[in-house]
């Protein structure tokens, strides 16, 4: 199995339900044809370099997986008859210096999903902190 990442980009007007759904849509269809997610950066809305089907703007994510080489052929046209997606890249990392690469990068977007989490902890914290000193 090879190391892939895909970067696909969603309409800006979708709403977080319908962005969420497509997002688990595309992750089931790598799933379904024999694929290993190893990870799934979302990383929000952001300015496109030139206009794509009059957007400015589009909803960025990146999957990182492994798979055999058929699996992309498969998502790949799934990708392309889906309406709400406006650009998507497939990228195949094969050499050493490119798997060790794509290995920190997956490292890194597990870091990112975990860091919220630790970060609404303290916060929480802090409010039950100034309860208690204002009684």
């Amino acid at each position: 199995m090879n190391n892939y990442e895909t970067l696909y980009v969603l309409k800006p007007t979708l709403t977080d339900e319908e962005t969420s759904a497509n997002i688990a849509k595309i992750e089931e269809i790598l799933v379904k044809n024999g694929a290993e997610i190893l990870a799934t950066n979302k990383m929000g809305m952001r300015r496109l370099a030139y206009p794509v089907q009059k957007n400015e703007r589009g909803v960025y994510t990146i999957v990182y997986f492994k798979a055999t080489g058929n699996v992309i052929a498969e998502l790949e046209r799934n990708l392309k008859f889906n309406e709400e997606i406006i650009k998507y890249l497939t990228i195949k990392y094969t050499k050493q210096k490119e798997v060790a690469q794509f290995e920190k990068l997956v490292a890194a977007a597990n870091q990112v999903k975990e860091e919220p989490k630790a970060q609404e902890a303290p916060a929480e914290a802090e409010e039950v902190a100034t309860e208690t000193t204002e009684a």
